[in-house]
C-alpha cells in the first residue's frame, strides 16, 4: 500500500503520528513505527533532504503546536503573526531532519542491517544536536516513549538517548524485514533483537540501583492556579501574598516540606521581605522547610530563582533560560515591537554554572526550574550530591495542549534516570510526587487550586546513567555510524 504513496507523503504522515507515542497519548509502539516509515521513505527516495524536511515539518507541527498557544493566547500576538511565527519555528526545526536525511544518504552502508543501526545512530546524534543548538530544544525525544514500556528497565542504565537508539533501531529492523517479507532470516534477526531488548528491560526493572536513606519526608505541593493576567496585576498582589503566607504556615504544621511553583511570589525578593521574613521565622519554629520560586536581583542582574526558607536554606538561580519568555534575543530591535516580546519578567540573566543544592533540613535537594528538567545531562550533572529532586514550573503558557503532559513525562523520566524521588510543583498542573521508578504517587488535576500531599523517600547511590551521563551512547552512535560506511 505504501508503494502508492509518494515518499514525502509517507514521511509527512510518519512525522505527524510520532507524538502519539509520547504523553498524553502514550502509544509507545508508534515511535518505532514512525521511525521505520521515515527509514523506508529515505531508502526509496532520490531526494533525501526533502523527505527529511517533510518528516520534520509534520513531527514538529504535531508535537509542539503549543507554541502557538504561548504566542497568541498569552503573548497577545495577532492570529496571523502567531501562525507565521509558529510555522517558522516548526519549519526551522524541520530543517534538522532534512540535514539528517542528507547525512543518511551520504553515510549509510548498502547492507540493510548496517543501514538500520546507522539510521538509529544518526537519529540520536541529531537529538544531541537539538540539545544545545541555538540554546537547545531537547523536546520530543524518541526515548521518552520507553518510560511506560517493557524497555523501561534500560532507562537508569543508558538514559533517554540510549532508549531512543533502541526504539528507532527496532523500527528500522522491522522495516527491513517487511521490505522482503519472505526473507526468514531478517524476521528471525529482528525478533531476536527485539526479544532480547525487551527481556533484558524487564529483568533490569527488578534492579535497585539506589537505596533509601533515612526516613520518608512528608511533602505538601501547592498548585495555586493563579491566571497569568492576575499574577502581575497590582490589584491581585495583596491576595496572592496573603494566601502564600497563610497556606504555607498551615501546611508546615503537618509537613516536613512545603513546595510552591515557579515565580509563586509576584515580585522581586528584596521587595517582599515583609512577607518572606515572617514565613521564614514561623517555619523555622515548626522545623519545616519551604521551597518556592521567586524572582531575585542583585548588582549583576535579575534572576529566575528558587529559594529555601524555614528549616532549609539556599538559593538557586536558573541557568537554562527560555528565549522570549525569560530573555529576548536581539532585544535592542525586538523589545516593544509586539506584546509577546515584552512579557513580564523577560529580562533575566543566567545563573552561575557552579551552584550548590538547596537544603531541606539537612537533606540536599537538587532544584530545577521549568525548562531545565528537560536537559538530561544538565540534570545528571547537578543532581550528583542530591537525596531528592525538585522541579518547579509555570506550564500555564502551554494552555490545554499536550505541552504540560510532555513536560511532565520528561520530569518523570529524570527521576528514573537518576534513581531519585522527584517533587514537581506547577502553577496549574501537572503537580505531583514521583518515585525513583517514575511512579506517580500523588497528583492534582490541571487548572484547579490544589495541594498535593504525600511522602517522598530520600535516596543515596547512583544509577549507571548518573555515573556516566549520555557520553557512552553518543560515542557508541558515532562509532556505529563510521564503521558502517565501508560495509557492503
Amino acid at each position: 500500500m505504501l508503494d502508492r504513496v509518494p515518499n514525502w507523503g509517507v514521511a509527512l504522515l510518519a512525522g505527524v503520528i510520532f507524538p502519539l507515542g509520547l504523553a498524553p497519548f502514550d502509544v509507545w509502539p508508534v515511535i518505532p513505527l514512525s521511525a521505520g516509515l521515515l527509514y523506508t521513505a529515505l531508502n526509496r527516495a532520490q531526494r533525501s533532504g526533502g523527505i527529511g524536511f517533510a518528516y520534520g515539518a509534520g513531527f514538529f507541527a504535531a508535537g509542539v503546536s503549543w507554541v502557538y498557544v504561548s504566542i497568541q493566547v498569552y503573548g497577545n500576538a495577532p492570529v496571523w503573526l502567531a501562525a507565521a511565527l509558529t510555522t517558522m519555528f516548526c519549519g526551522g526545526l524541520g530543517l534538522l531532519f532534512a540535514a539528517q536525511g542528507l547525512a543518511f544518504a551520504r553515510l549509510a552502508s548498502r547492507h540493510p542491517s548496517w543501514r538500520a543501526v546507522q539510521f538509529a545512530s544518526l537519529w540520536v546524534l541529531f537529538e544531541w544536536l537539538r540539545n544545545w543548538l541555538l540554546t537547545g530544544f531537547p523536546w520530543l525525544y524518541a526515548g521518552y516513549g520507553a518510560l511506560d514500556s517493557p524497555l523501561a528497565g534500560w532507562i537508569p542504565v543508558i538514559g533517554v538517548y540510549g532508549t531512543s537508539w533502541f526504539l528507532v533501531a527496532i523500527g528500522c529492523l522491522i522495516a527491513n524485514a517487511l521490505s522482503l517479507p519472505r526473507d526468514i532470516g531478517r524476521w528471525v534477526g529482528a525478533a531476536l533483537v527485539v526479544g532480547t531488548l525487551v527481556l533484558a528491560g524487564l529483568l533490569l526493572q527488578r534492579t535497585e540501583w539506589t537505596v533509601a536513606e533515612g526516613e520518608a519526608v512528608t511533602v505538601a505541593v501547592v498548585q495555586p492556579n493563579v491566571p497569568l493576567k492576575e499574577k502581575w496585576d497590582p490589584r491581585y498582589r495583596e491576595g496572592i501574598l496573603s494566601d502564600f503566607g497563610t497556606l504555607s504556615t498551615t501546611l508546615a504544621q503537618d509537613h516536613d516540606l512545603v513546595v510552591w511553583p515557579e515565580s509563586a511570589l509576584p515580585g522581586y525578593r528584596d521587595r517582599l521581605l515583609d512577607v518572606i521574613e515572617p514565613v521564614d521565622q514561623q517555619l523555622a519554629q515548626l522545623d519545616s522547610t519551604l521551597i518556592t520560586g521567586i524572582p531575585t536581583r542583585d548588582t549583576t542582574g535579575r534572576y529566575n530563582s528558587i529559594m529555601a526558607l524555614g528549616a532549609g536554606s539556599g538559593t538557586y538561580h536558573k541557568q537554562k533560560l527560555v528565549p522570549f519568555g525569560e530573555y529576548v534575543p536581539l532585544e535592542r530591535w525586538l523589545r516593544g515591537v509586539i506584546a509577546f516580546f515584552d512579557l513580564p519578567m523577560s529580562q533575566f540573566v543566567a545563573g552561575a554554572t557552579e551552584q550548590r543544592p538547596l537544603l531541606a533540613g539537612n537533606l540536599p535537594v537538587a532544584p530545577f526550574i521549568c525548562y531545565e528538567i528537560v536537559y538530561p545531562d544538565f540534570v545528571q550533572r547537578y543532581a550528583q550530591d542530591a537525596a531528592l529532586l525538585v522541579t518547579i514550573s509555570n506550564d500555564t503558557w502551554f494552555g490545554q495542549s499536550a505541552g504540560p503532559w510532555q513536560h511532565f513525562q520528561m520530569a518523570r523520566y529524570r527521576a528514573v534516570e537518576l534513581g531519585r524521588d522527584l517533587i514537581r510543583s506547577t502553577n496549574d498542573g501537572v503537580s505531583a510526587l514521583i518515585t525513583s521508578r517514575g511512579v506517580v504517587t500523588s497528583t492534582a488535576s490541571q487548572f484547579t487550586e490544589s495541594v498535593v500531599s504525600g511522602t517522598v523517600q530520600p535516596r543515596s547511590g547512583r544509577t549507571p546513567f548518573a555515573v556516566t551521563g549520555s557520553l557512552p551512547v553518543w560515542v557508541f552512535a558515532l562509532i556505529i555510524l563510521v564503521l558502517g560506511r565501508d560495509r557492503a
